[in-house]
């Protein structure tokens, strides 16, 4: 299975009775997260809220929910298949070269597999075909969740955040959540020892004082969500694990403020900068 973009999976996964459409007005204040986290415990389907209230944009919760819809968002038809998925990741974080004619016909899969992992840069795509900047740019019209009655501020979540640290060649993409504080500001929230805060660290030291560009794509393809969270080497991009797993390389276009590639298909782009002088504690 090849799913193209995020709404190509959500089809699939409504035609396979695993995503269920919520046309009734819920509100992203808690009740879509109440909502979800009994639906999550039961083991059921992915959802998609259609009618957010105050919004026009729906919300998708739940998407991996279950092992078995993880297995088809990394393209494959049962759970099981997923060791393969393992012995890809072993084989490419100590790649050995085949021992002979039988062990390189046994890893010709892999070989062949490999040759999807660079990615296809595209000039257009469909992920900027509305741009929103300057004072135009307004998070109050997403439905930002608040998820429990403590939090302090509505969370962003499952966006993919990407960044390229200054002295290494692959971008990093990784599942941060962004808190959102202001119509045009967010803080990230990311632990320490993670690759996109890594990135930032090695930035600050080579650039001091200069803003640090990152771009947070959200809704990309199923292959490319997954491949963020998977734990890769680090000298491989998540990107190109990505193209592995969708058995197609990952189309990308470049970000209009920065040189970040972003997923061509993804539903909403924030494009922006963490400024160095200007921490939460």
């Amino acid at each position: 299975m090849k799913f193209q973009d995020l709404r190509d999976f959500i089809d699939y996964l409504e035609a396979q009775g695993q995503l269920k459409r919520i046309s009734h007005p819920v509100d992203p204040n808690q009740e879509i997260t109440e909502i979800c986290d009994r639906t999550l415990r039961a083991k059921g389907p992915a959802l998609l809220f259609e009618n957010p209230i105050g919004y026009d944009i729906p919300v998708l919760a739940n998407l991996f929910g279950t092992p078995e819809r993880v297995a088809m968002g990394m393209g494959r038809t049962d759970v099981k298949e997923l060791r393969q998925v393992g012995e890809w990741l072993a084989y490419l974080k100590e790649p050995e070269p085949p021992q002979g004619l039988r062990d390189a016909f046994n890893k010709l899969p892999v070989f062949k597999q490999v040759l999807n992992m660079p990615v296809k840069r595209l000039r257009k795509a469909p992920c900027q075909e509305v741009v929103w900047q300057g004072d135009e740019v307004d998070l109050d019209k997403i439905p930002v969740m608040s998820c429990w009655p403590d939090d302090v501020a509505p969370l962003l979540t499952w966006g993919l955040t990407i960044t390229k640290g200054p002295n290494k060649k692959r971008q990093n993409l990784g599942i941060y959540r962004q808190q959102k504080i202001a119509k045009n500001k967010v803080i990230m929230r990311w632990l320490a020892h993670r690759g996109g805060a890594l990135d930032l660290r090695d930035w600050m030291e080579t650039h001091p004082g200069q803003p640090f560009p990152v771009t947070v794509a959200f809704g990309a393809d199923p292959a490319t969500i997954l491949g963020a969270v998977t734990p890769v080497p680090d000298t491989l991009s998540e990107y190109a694990f990505a193209g592995l797993l969708r058995g197609r390389r990952t189309e990308v276009v470049k970000s209009l403020s920065n040189d970040l590639d972003i997923p061509a298909s993804a539903e909403i782009v924030m494009e922006g900068y963490i400024d160095p002088n200007e921490f939460a504690l």
